[in-house]
């Protein structure tokens, strides 16, 4: 396709950590920091005609299904930053998508690679976004934050259990749980005094099937070393996979 160009599929999103995005040490919440991938995702989809509004007409929306974070440092309260991110390729169904997250100065503060899926509104099954040109999605296949494609997670066996129940505000427009939530019940289950010496230097989460309202989720930890841990949700009501994660600190 004509005209496609680094400079024209890379886009650029800024933002400024407010107290609603940090924890009680005044750090960047891992929950915020998902927020704000994103948000800079729904820009750059949306600069790029294939974002919520774009893709409606084929009654499709778009779900994260892989993402794999690595964080160099805690942002702070007050700081600023900015998210350059691109559409980097497409593996059958998978369109993946890379990020970089630089501070105020410019220095890059972490870098994340994600997989989304194009979900028909109806039927909720998976599809291909079509007339779109491929070139949108592996102009750019070269160029990586993380040259790894975001981590498939296997099941947990064991660990600390815990039921969540969603409530109104876990919920999104597309009328499920929303990715945030689950990062923010990770990191619930693990005591303050953990937080305060450790933060996440990366995280790795896979979204398996759709958590809707009035379903409770059964939410497993399991630590696999001094500063891992594993995490599975099962979605009570159906007997499913919900989500699966890993956290490093």
């Amino acid at each position: 396709m004509k005209g496609l160009t680094e400079e024209k599929l890379t886009s650029f999103s800024k933002f400024r950590v407010t107290s609603a995005d940090t924890d009680m040490y005044a750090r960047v919440r891992l929950g915020a920091i998902v927020n704000y991938l994103i948000q800079s995702a729904i820009d750059s989809a949306d600069r790029l005609g294939f974002g919520y509004g774009g893709i409606r007409g084929q009654n499709l929306f778009w779900v994260l299904s892989r993402l794999t974070v690595e964080l160099d440092r805690p942002l702070k309260w007050y700081e600023s930053l900015e998210v350059e991110t691109w559409p980097k390729n497409v593996e059958r169904i998978l369109y993946l998508r890379d990020f970089i997250i630089r501070d105020g100065g410019g220095s890059v503060a972490g870098r994340a690679t994600s997989g989304w899926l194009a979900v028909d509104i109806g039927t909720r099954r998976m599809k291909k976004i079509d007339g779109l040109h491929a070139g949108f999605f592996d102009h750019l296949k070269d160029k990586h934050a993380i040259e790894a494609p975001p981590e498939k997670l296997f099941p947990v066996e064991g660990g600390e259990t815990h039921e969540i129940k969603p409530v109104y505000f876990d919920i999104d427009l597309n009328g499920h749980v929303t990715t945030t939530r689950y990062v923010d019940w990770m990191m619930d289950m693990l005591p303050p005094g953990f937080h305060r010496n450790n933060y996440p230097r990366k995280l790795s989460l896979n979204i398996m099937k759709e958590t809707l309202p009035g379903e409770s989720i059964l939410l497993s930890s399991k630590q696999c070393s001094d500063n891992e841990f594993r995490y599975e949700g099962m979605n009570s009501n159906k007997g499913t996979n919900a989500f699966r994660a890993h956290t490093a600190f």
